[in-house]
């Protein structure tokens, strides 16, 4: 069964850095594109940034461009999420998606049928 599990979140300070995970561990995420989605208060879910299957092509938010850093480790069933140079409005619900959609990048939020829980994160100035 694919259900992803976050991991990683917490209060760090601003310019500092997180690392949050993804891991799985009824099912391979092998075949599935990952993406990483926040939503803070009294905002919409927004997409944060994906990784492809095959080739591991990965995608960001014009937000978080080089800041932070998605990967993926199939043979562990994780996918990461690397956080530096936090901002304080970097501040939300971090979740981890799956898509069938493995070969694609995909920040549309209606086609990740596959969710976690979602991990915190706080970002104080």
């Amino acid at each position: 069964q694919m259900q992803p599990v976050e991991s990683g979140g917490g209060l760090v300070q601003a310019g500092g850095s997180l690392r949050l995970s993804c891991a799985n561990s009824g099912r391979t995420f092998r075949g599935y594109c990952m993406g990483w989605f926040r939503q803070a208060p009294g905002k919409e879910r927004e997409f944060v940034a994906a990784i492809t299957w095959r080739d591991s092509i990965s995608h960001y938010a014009d937000s978080v461009k080089g800041r932070f850093t998605i990967s993926r480790d199939d043979a562990k069933n994780t996918v990461y999420l690397e956080m530096n140079s936090l901002k304080p409005e970097d501040t939300a619900v971090y979740y981890c998606a799956a898509s069938t959609m493995g070969n694609t990048i995909v920040k549309q939020i209606t086609l990740y049928p596959y969710w976690g829980q979602g991990t915190q994160v706080t970002v104080s100035s």
